[in-house]
């Protein structure tokens, strides 16, 4: 008898396809979370590593375009 109403429902019943629903929306939630951990961090880094740099490097990278005003 649980046979026939599994298949009428198609492979999996409502209880074990709302689980996977709510699965993979924490999945995606925490692969969303990892992204933008991961570019806070290249952001950090990429400010850290502006900080460390000399003036020469700065002005090599910026150029000396700027205008005093």
């Amino acid at each position: 008898m649980a046979k026939k109403d599994d298949q009428a429902n198609g492979l999996f019943n409502e209880e074990v396809l709302a689980k996977l629903k709510d699965t993979k929306k924490a999945l995606q939630a925490q692969e969303q979370q990892r992204r933008e951990e991961e570019e806070a961090k290249r952001l950090f880094e990429r400010k850290q590593r502006e900080k460390n740099m000399s003036f020469a490097e700065l002005l090599d990278k910026h150029g000396d375009q700027g205008s005093k005003f």
